[in-house]
């Protein structure tokens, strides 16, 4: 067996802290995020902030139902999420990330947990401003 040296001991050590904290890291992040297909996506439709929100699960290509606003980009509905959220009537583009977080082309920096919670930090970042529709490529 080798003898052991302040080297090998000082790598033993470094290795087991590193996968200590890898394991740690690991389990933390895990329980934090919900997953990803948890629970269904309610519709919802309210004023928020003197502004009307309005979500609800939606196809690619569907804009029925939701006061007459086709061919306003409905092609970039939620980024393949199948929900589609709108301010003062027009499309707030989302995409939901990979932990089940969703952010919007007004606060890409700032995932939130829901459709409504993006749609609500979308209005307090327009601070009054309008949203406007999304360019169709």
């Amino acid at each position: 067996m080798p003898e052991l040296t302040r080297r090998r001991a000082l790598t033993a050590a470094a290795a087991l802290a590193a996968a200590a904290g890898a394991t740690t890291l690991t389990a933390a992040g895990a329980s934090a995020a919900p997953h990803p297909r948890e629970g269904a996506l309610e519709p919802f439709d309210e004023v928020y902030k003197g502004r009307r929100i309005q979500g609800r699960p939606s196809d690619a290509d569907d804009m029925s139902g939701m006061g007459g606003m086709a061919g306003m980009g409905g092609h970039h509905h939620g980024h393949g999420t199948g929900y589609a959220v709108f301010v003062d009537g027009v499309e707030l583009h989302v995409m939901r990330n990979a932990d089940g977080s969703w952010i919007s082309v007004v606060s890409h920096y700032q995932p939130v947990r829901t459709p409504r919670a993006v749609a609500r930090a979308a209005v307090d970042e327009l601070q009054g401003a309008p949203l406007l529709p999304f360019p169709a490529n």
